[in-house]
């Protein structure tokens, strides 16, 4: 059996397989608000045969996005648009998941393909809307970024309060998982990182202290949205830093998370940074953050999703045959592919009448692949079919 087309299920929601577009932000919304790109760009995916499609971090409060070109759902008129895009991938047959993240030190940055820094002058002159962004403590994210505003308690509150009514509007949304970002730098995970949290208070030092706010922001959240409904969280396994978050502590954490009704632990790694630090340990490949969600699946005993570099139908099959995770997400590589589900269907011989393709492509690849298998070849091989079909 092919475990990458097992169906499984969180809390009864069933994903026909086990391959997840992972959150990836495009910078590309009005005002925190769906544009027709995000319709067409996220529906291609379902399109494409992926059982679950996460919509991009979104930001729980207009002050907290990465960019001015973030999604967010801070206001109810937000929720329509986003509407439109769960529909969308339904109609394709494929589950809706959502990020909810605010960016903390990281917030009020340049959108990324303007080149992921500080906000220039020449950005705010075009209209680009600049704040002082919030963290655990006053300290900058890196050389040019502005210096933060330590929250307060009562700053603290209403982030966890935006964070429950985000995760409601995502229900009213039509989403089927809702996902919290505790990864990468920003506001939560922040929280957790002694490369950032330099607080005095019960929310600083140790790292029950350290683990108190997010643990507390996912408890409000489990609360507040339906018990069939799943929610995940994403983590920085490890900060790849010295002195900064581990996989010992990611694993303790998953324990935590497990304990208030998480379903399950999407691993990823990195996106902390601290002065005059590096993260020369870092030595990106294939599969190298597989290790994270191996080790946090197998001692937190909680399902996990493994994430990054992963790009063949059969490496992404060893990890699962191997059970070192759960789910599979892909970010660059469905970029690069959005049909990447079906054409590892294909390969894997799983789609032999293209029933799974959309109806409108189905009749042409049942047509030209027919006589690609007469060759025995099949559909990934596309000079040949390029060579059929002149």
């Amino acid at each position: 059996m092919v475990k990458l087309f097992e169906k499984v299920s969180f809390r009864g929601v069933e994903l026909k397989n086990r391959i997840v577009v992972s959150p990836m932000g495009m910078y590309s919304a009005h005002n925190g608000c769906v544009t027709p790109f995000h319709v067409v760009h996220y529906g291609k995916f379902a399109q494409g045969g992926a059982g679950l499609v996460f919509i991009e971090q979104t930001s729980v409060v207009r002050k907290g996005r990465i960019s001015n070109g973030d999604l967010g759902l801070w206001e109810d008129a937000q929720i329509e648009g986003m509407r439109q895009i769960t529909q969308v991938i339904r109609q394709h047959g494929a589950k809706a998941a959502i990020q909810l993240g605010h960016g903390g030190r990281k917030a009020g940055q340049q959108r990324a393909f303007r080149g992921n820094g500080p906000l220039s002058d020449r950005d705010i002159e075009n209209g680009e809307e600049t704040w002082v962004p919030v963290g655990p403590s006053a300290a900058t994210f890196s050389d040019g970024y502005r210096t933060p505003t330590a929250l307060s308690h009562d700053g603290m509150a209403g982030v966890k309060d935006a964070f429950v009514a985000a995760a409601k509007r995502s229900v009213l949304a039509g989403f089927d998982i809702v996902e919290l970002h505790m990864a990468h730098g920003y506001l939560l995970q922040t929280f957790l990182s002694p490369l950032a949290n330099f607080r005095e208070d019960e929310y600083g030092g140790s790292l029950e202290s350290r683990m108190r706010f997010p643990l507390e922001v996912t408890r409000a959240v489990r609360a507040a949205i339906p018990a069939s409904m799943p929610l995940f969280v994403r983590i920085s396994a490890v900060d790849w830093i010295e002195g900064g978050w581990e996989i010992e502590d990611s694993v303790i954490f998953a324990r935590e998370l497990k304990a208030l009704g998480v379903d399950l632990v999407d691993c990823s790694t990195g996106g902390n940074m601290r002065a005059g630090a590096t993260n020369a340990s870092l030595a990106r490949g294939p599969g190298y953050q597989v290790p994270f969600a191996d080790r946090v699946r197998r001692e937190a005993a909680i399902p996990t999703g493994a994430v990054g570099m992963i790009r063949t139908p059969d490496h992404a099959e060893q990890i699962l045959q191997e059970d070192r995770a759960d789910l599979i997400f892909l970010g660059r590589q469905m970029l690069f592919n959005p049909y990447w589900a079906l054409h590892a269907a294909e390969h894997f011989g799983l789609s032999g009448k293209f029933e799974d393709w959309p109806e409108q492509y189905g009749w042409w690849l049942t047509k030209w692949g027919a006589a690609l298998r007469a060759e025995g070849k099949h559909l990934l091989e596309w000079d040949s079919l390029t060579k059929v079909a002149r």
